[in-house]
């Protein structure tokens, strides 16, 4: 464990001096929002991913589509 002196906005403070154990709770919180913030990063990075692989797929197509007339005129 590490100990911490963090400020506060005054209207969070207030909502936090009736949470018992606030070390607990502010970790567990901090510990969700880090999760969220690296499942938004996946899922960018996925998206991106997919994007990449469509623009590939959609080349490859049409090379295809290319080979696939040859000789049909």
């Amino acid at each position: 464990m590490v100990r911490l002196n963090i400020t506060l906005p005054e209207e969070i403070a207030k909502k936090l001096s009736n949470i018992p154990n606030k070390s607990r709770f502010i970790a567990q919180v901090l510990k969700e929002k880090f999760e969220q913030q690296e499942k938004e990063k996946l899922k960018s990075e996925l998206k991106e991913g997919y994007k990449s692989l469509s623009k590939e797929m959609e080349e490859i197509n049409k090379e295809w589509e290319k080979a696939d007339l040859e000789g049909w005129e």
